[in-house]
C-alpha cells in the first residue's frame, strides 16, 4: 500500500512540474517569440509612454475623438463584465435609450435608426476596443468639425483602419478606436502644429 502511495506521489509531482512548469514555460517562450506585442498586452506607446492597449477598449470623452462602444465595466479591465440584461429587462431599455440620446446629442444630424446597435449596447466584456465601420463613419462629421479637419480626410483615415473579415469570411469588419484616434491625432499634429 505504501509503495502505491509513493508511486502516486511521485507521478503527481512529475505532472505538476510538467503541466505547471514546463508547459507554461514553453507556451510563454513561444508567445514571446512569435507574438511579442500580443503576449505583452498589445500596449501602445507614444514617445516611450504607454497610452493604452489596442486590445482593450478605452473611454474617449472629448467630442474631438471617435467614441468607443459603451462599457458595462466603465472600461475597467479588472471589472470586465457584461450587464447580462435580457432583451425585455427595463434596465437594458433604459441603458440603450440613455446611450442613444447621448450619441445623437454628440452627433447632430444623425437619425436614431442610423445608429448601429453596437454604439448603444455595451459589449459582452465591457472592453471591446472596436466599432463597426458604419459607427465610425457616423461620427466622422463631428470629428471633422470639432478638429477643423476636412471630412474627406477623416473618411480616408477610417477607410485605412477598417479591418475586413478574417480569411474573408469570419467575423465582421471592424475599426480599432484607439488606432483610429491615434492616426487622427498624428494627422492633426502634422498639418496643424
Amino acid at each position: 500500500m505504501l509503495k502505491h502511495l509513493w508511486t502516486a506521489a511521485r507521478l503527481l509531482v512529475i505532472f505538476i512540474v510538467l503541466t505547471a512548469g514546463v508547459y507554461s514555460a514553453v507556451i510563454t517562450g513561444l508567445a514571446q517569440t512569435l507574438f511579442p506585442a500580443q503576449a505583452n498586452g498589445s500596449l501602445v506607446r507614444i514617445h516611450g509612454r504607454i497610452i493604452g492597449a489596442s486590445m482593450i477598449g478605452q473611454s474617449f470623452t472629448s467630442p474631438k475623438w471617435f467614441d468607443s462602444r459603451p462599457s458595462a465595466a466603465n472600461y475597467n479591465a479588472a471589472a470586465s463584465a457584461a450587464s447580462n440584461y435580457g432583451p425585455t429587462n427595463p434596465l437594458l431599455i433604459k441603458e440603450v435609450k440613455t446611450n442613444l440620446s447621448a450619441f445623437l446629442k454628440e452627433n447632430p444630424g444623425i437619425k436614431a435608426e442610423q445608429v448601429p446597435p453596437s454604439m448603444v449596447e455595451s459589449s459582452d466584456s465591457g472592453l471591446d476596443p472596436d466599432i463597426t465601420p458604419s459607427a465610425a463613419y457616423l461620427q466622422a462629421p463631428r470629428v471633422a468639425r470639432v478638429n477643423h479637419v476636412p471630412l474627406s480626410v477623416v473618411k480616408q483615415l477610417i477607410a485605412r483602419h477598417v479591418h475586413g473579415r478574417f480569411l474573408g469570411m469570419y467575423g465582421n469588419p471592424y475599426v480599432n478606436v484607439l488606432k483610429l484616434n491615434l492616426a487622427l491625432r498624428s494627422w492633426i499634429h502634422r498639418h496643424h502644429p
